[in-house]
C-alpha cells in the first residue's frame, strides 16, 4: 500500500511492525501422528499441526504456546467431511517429506519452512520467511507468513476489492467497513474473504487464511519476489489447495466453506429497490407501472422508511397501515416483497423488541458489563450478539409476524458491519465482547464475523417462519463461508462509468472467492446516473446472479441520519434522481426493457449454473483467466466473463460507445445475436449500439431459453427454446429444473438434463440424458440449430422423421418432445 493512500491507522500499524523483534520456529525435536494429522514440535514451544483433509488439501496450524487452544471456525462448513488420504513419510537429516497422490509437503527441521509440490513434482510454493511472529503491545501476537512469489505469478480472489482483477502488486486489508461511495483506492470494504488463488506457468494453488481478526495481504507489492499475509491476533491457520486449474482450487475452497441451498426462482428475477418507496400507494403504483410497460419484475424492496421510526420489525402506521394488504396485492401480480432489517435496536422501553431483548439478555456488552450502544438510523441503539446461538434463535422468532402475518418474502440485512454513526472507527470499540459459540472474545475477533452471523440468524428466521418456502436473504457484510446463509451486493457504489467497470470486476472476484450469489446496485447508489449509463449497467447486471436496481433516491445527505421532511420535499425537487427502467424516456426505456426481458429468457442458464455451484462448487460467473489458465491473453482480460459453461459476455463500459473489442479464447465461437461462426484466439470487434450486448457462445453448446413472462410466478407452459451451436468436439451442456420453490427437489422432484451435441461423420446428433422425477408444465421444446452449411436432408427424432422449419440461412428449427432421447440431422 503506497504511503500516499494509506489510512492513518494502517500507516501506524505498519510503522509499529517495523520497530519490533521478529520470532521464528526453532529446531524440530519430535513429531507425532494421529490419523491424517501430524504435530511437529520445536524446541521453543512452536508446534505445527499439519492435517491432510484430502489428497490435495492440507491445513497448516501454528501455535507459539506449546499447546493448541480449542479449535473453532465459522468459515468451515459443518457438513464438510475430510476424505481418506494415504500419506507416505520420508525423513532425512534436514527435512521431512509427506506425500499423497496429489501433493507433496517438504518441511525443514530447522525453522519448519515448507515447500509444496504437485503430483508431477512441480514446485507450487516455497516459504520465504515462512511463519514468524511479533509480540504485540496489546497482548496479542502479530502472526505472519511470507511465501516466495514467482516473476509472472498472478493472484485472484480475496473477496471484494476495487483494484485490478489480478491482485499482483496490491497491498490490502480485510476489515469489514461501511464504505459509502467507495473509490478505487478504498482498501477496506464490506466483506472479509481471506482466500486467493495463484496462477503461474499453468500451475495453480490456493490459500485460505482462516483468521477473522483484521488481516493484511501483500501480493508482491513491498517485494516483487515475496507474498505475505498477517494479522493482529489469533492463530496462523491456513489451508493450502492443490489442483490442476484455478477452477479446481475454487471448487475445493467452496466445498470446504460450503454453499447455499437452491434459491427460490423468484430471487433470480429482476429486483427494483430505492431508498425509499413509500407510502403504500407509491409501491402499488410502481408495481402497476412495471406491468403497464410490460417489464418483468419479481421483487420490490422497502428501505428503512417503511418502519415506525426505523424500529426493526415494525411498520409505519400511516405509510403502511395494512402491510398484509400491500404484500397480498403485490403477490397477486406475481411480485414478492423484500424489507430491510438492520441490527440496531432502538433504546426505547416502549418498543417491544428492545424491552424483550433486555429481558432475554441478548445485546452485546462492553468488557466491564454495560450494553454497547451506538447511534444509527433510529438514534441510540443496542445490538444483538448474533455470535450466540441463543440470540440467533431469539432473533429468528421475530420474523413470525413479518413473514406469516405481513407476507414478507425476503429480508435485506444492511448496516451489519456493524456500522455506527459519529464515531471515527465507524463501528464498536475493541472492548465490546461477543459469545462466539461459547469461545468468548472481543470485537477485534468478532467484527468481521458479525454480519455473517446476522444473516445466519435472519436465514434461520425466514426458513423457520416461512417453511416450506425457501428463504431469501441479502446481506452487506459477511466473512468467508457466509455464502451458506445469504446473497450479497457490492455495497454503496457511485453512479459513474468507473463504478460500472468496478461492479463487473467485483462480482467476478467475489465469485472467484466462493461467493457466487452476488450483484451490484445497478445504476449506482450515490450520485446521479443518466439513461445511457443506466442501460449499460443493466446490460451487465442482468448476467450477475443477483440482479437489483438500487439508488439513494432523494436522500441527498448520503450516509447520515435522515431528515424525513427534507426527503419528502426532495421528491418534488429531484425527480431526475429516479432510477426505474422508464425514468429516462426513450430510447432508454426500450433498451432497459429489452435487457430485463433478456434476463428472464436466460433464467434456465442462471438456475443451472446455480445448480453447478451448489453441487460442484463451480463459480456461476467465471473470469477468463480462471477458465483459460494457459492463455496469456485471457490472463489480461478483465471485462469479459463467462456465465456458466458456455456463454461469454463482454459488457460495454464506456460512454458513447457503438461497439467494442472482445477477446475470444481459442476454439470455435458463435455470435449469440446472429448465430454467425467466429474463430477464437483473437480479438474481434463487436457492434453494440444502445440495444446490443456483445455475447458469444462456445461451439458445442446447447442453451435453453424460457419464453417471456411478467415474473417467475407465471409457470412456463409454452415450449422453451434450446439453441444448438454445433462444434467439432462432442460437448455436454447441463440444464437443471425444479419447481423453483419449496424443498421437494431434495426428494428427487427435479430434472437434470445432460444434452450432448456431437458429430458422427456428416450426421449432427443431439442426445439427452434425463435424471429426476420432476415433470415440467410444457410438452415440447423448440430446437434452434445454428451454423448449418446446407439444409438437412433428413431429421430423425427418436427414430421418427420430423418436419423442419428454416427461419433464416444457416438456421433451422425442430419441435421435439421435452423428454426426447436422440435427434439426428443428416
Amino acid at each position: 500500500m503506497p504511503p500516499g493512500i494509506r489510512s492513518k491507522k494502517a500507516f501506524m500499524i505498519q510503522t509499529h511492525i517495523s520497530q519490533v523483534r521478529e520470532f521464528f520456529p526453532g529446531n524440530l525435536v519430535h513429531w507425532t501422528k494421529e490419523g491424517q494429522t501430524f504435530d511437529f514440535h520445536c524446541d521453543n514451544d512452536v508446534i505445527l499441526r499439519l492435517s491432510f483433509l484430502t489428497d490435495s488439501l492440507v491445513r497448516f496450524r501454528f501455535t507459539t504456546l506449546g499447546f493448541f487452544p480449542k479449535d473453532f471456525s465459522y468459515a468451515i462448513d459443518p457438513d464438510f467431511q475430510p476424505r481418506q488420504a494415504r500419506v507416505n513419510i520420508l525423513e532425512t537429516t534436514s527435512e521431512i517429506t509427506l506425500e499423497t497422490r496429489s501433493l507433496t509437503v517438504k518441511l525443514t527441521r530447522e525453522g519448519l519452512k515448507t515447500t509444496l509440490l504437485d503430483a508431477a513434482g512441480n514446485v507450487l510454493l516455497n516459504d520465504d520467511k515462512g511463519f514468524h511472529w511479533q509480540q504485540g503491545r496489546d497482548g496479542n501476537d502479530i502472526v505472519m507468513m511470507s511465501k516466495q512469489s514467482k516473476v509472472e505469478e498472478s493472484y485472484f480472489g480475496l473477496g471484494d476489492k476495487t483494484c485490478n482483477l489480478n491482485l499482483r502488486g496490491e497491498r490490502t486489508v480485510n476489515w469489514v467497513t461501511d464504505s459509502f461511495a467507495f473509490g478505487t483506492q478504498t482498501k477496506a470494504l464490506y466483506r472479509s474473504i481471506p482466500f486467493y488463488t495463484s496462477l503461474v506457468d499453468g500451475l495453480s494453488y490456493g490459500i485460505f487464511f482462516d483468521n477473522p481478526f483484521i488481516s493484511y495481504f501483500d501480493f508482491a507489492s513491498e517485494r516483487s519476489d515475496a507474498t505475505s499475509f498477517w494479522t493482529h491476533g489469533g492463530e496462523m491457520n491456513y489451508y493450502f489447495f492443490a489442483g490442476n486449474t484455478p477452477l479446481d482450487i475454487i471448487r475445493q475452497y467452496t466445498q470446504l466453506t460450503g454453499v447455499p441451498e437452491m434459491p427460490p426462482m423468484w430471487s433470480l428475477g429482476f429486483h427494483q429497490s430505492k431508498w425509499s418507496y413509500y407510502p403504500e400507494s407509491e409501491v402499488l403504483q410502481l408495481a402497476n407501472t412495471f406491468r403497464k410497460h410490460d417489464i418483468p419484475v419479481d421483487a420490490l424492496y422497502l428501505d428503512i422508511d417503511y418502519m415506525d421510526g426505523y424500529r426493526c420489525f415494525t411498520w409505519h402506521p400511516e405509510r403502511f397501515p395494512n402491510p398484509a394488504r400491500l404484500t397480498g396485492a403485490l403477490s397477486q401480480m406475481g411480485i414478492k416483497t423484500v424489507v430491510i432489517i438492520d441490527p440496531g435496536i432502538k433504546i426505547d422501553p416502549n418498543y417491544e423488541v428492545f424491552a424483550d431483548g433486555l429481558r432475554q439478555d441478548v445485546f452485546c456488552k462492553h468488557m466491564d458489563g454495560p450494553p454497547a450502544k451506538g447511534k444509527v438510523w433510529p438514534g441510540l441503539c443496542y445490538f444483538p450478539d448474533f455470535t450466540s446461538p441463543r440470540v440467533r434463535t431469539w432473533w429468528a422468532g421475530w420474523f413470525r409476524d413479518l413473514v406469516r402475518k405481513d407476507g414478507v418474502a425476503g429480508v435485506w440485512n444492511d448496516m451489519n458491519e456493524p456500522a455506527l454513526f459519529e464515531v471515527p472507527s465507524k463501528t464498536f470499540p475493541d472492548d465490546v465482547m461477543h459469545d462466539l459459540e461459547g469461545h468468548r472474545g472481543s470485537h477485534r475477533k468478532a467484527h468481521n464475523l458479525y454480519g455473517m452471523q446476522m444473516s445466519r440468524a435472519t436465514q434461520e428466521g425466514l426458513k423457520t417462519q416461512g417453511y416450506p418456502n425457501r428463504p431469501f436473504v441479502i446481506t452487506r457484510a459477511t466473512y468467508a463461508g457466509g455464502q451458506r446463509y445469504a446473497s450479497a451486493w457490492t455495497g454503496d457504489n457511485v453512479a459513474s462509468w468507473e463504478h460500472l467497470r468496478l461492479a463487473n470486476i467485483q462480482v467476478q472476484r467475489m465469485a472467484a472467492s466462493g461467493f457466487s450469489f452476488i450483484g451490484s446496485d445497478i445504476g449506482g447508489f450515490a450520485g446521479k446516473t443518466n439513461g445511457e449509463l443506466f442501460v449499460r449497467w443493466l446490460q451487465t447486471g442482468i448476467f450477475h446472479p443477483l440482479c437489483r436496481v438500487h439508488s439513494m433516491g432523494y436522500n441527498l445527505a448520503g450516509d447520515e441520519a435522515v431528515d424525513e421532511k427534507e426527503v419528502d420535499s426532495n421528491k418534488t425537487l429531484h425527480s431526475d434522481l429516479d432510477q426505474e427502467p422508464w425514468s429516462f424516456g426513450e430510447p432508454y426505456t426500450a433498451a432497459a426493457k429489452a435487457a430485463i426481458q433478456f434476463r428472464y429468457r436466460i433464467l434456465p442458464l442462471i438456475y443451472s449454473a446455480f445448480w453447478q455451484y451448489i453441487n460442484e462448487g463451480t463459480p456461476i460467473i467465471r473470469s477468463l483467466a480462471l477458465v483459460h489458465p494457459d492463455d496469456d491473453d485471457a490472463l489480461l482480460r478483465e471485462e469479459e466473463f463467462y456465465l456458466g459453461d458456455h456463454l461469454l459476455v463482454c459488457p460495454v463500459s464506456t460512454p458513447g460507445a457503438k461497439g467494442r473489442s472482445v477477446y475470444l479464447p481459442e476454439g470455435e465461437w458463435y455470435e449469440f445475436g446472429t448465430g454467425n461462426k467466429v474463430k477464437g484466439g483473437q480479438e474481434v470487434w463487436q457492434n453494440a449500439d444502445l440495444h446490443q450486448i456483445p455475447i458469444f457462445v462456445k461451439a458445442g453448446a446447447a442453451l435453453p431459453l424460457y419464453p417471456l413472462r411478467p415474473s417467475t410466478a407465471t409457470p412456463v407452459t409454452t415450449a422453451p427454446d434450446v439453441r444448438i451451436y454445433p462444434g467439432k468436439k462432442a460437448t455436454t451442456s447441463v440444464w437443471y429444473e425444479d419447481s423453483g420453490e419449496g424443498y421437494d427437489y431434495t426428494k428427487g422432484e427435479s430434472l437434470l438434463r445432460k444434452i450432448e451435441v456431437s458429430k458422427n461423420g456428416n450426421t449432427l446428433e443431439i442426445s439427452q440424458e434425463l435424471t429426476g422425477k420432476y415433470t415440467p408444465a410444457y410438452a415440447t421444446l423448440i430446437l434452434h440449430l445454428y451454423g448449418l452449411a446446407t439444409k438437412p436432408e433428413k431429421v430423425m427424432v427418436d427414430g421418427l422423421k420430423t418436419k423442419v422449419a428454416y427461419p433464416a440461412k444457416g438456421h433451422a428449427t425442430i419441435e421435439v418432445p421435452w423428454d426426447f432421447f436422440r435427434v439426428s440431422i443428416d
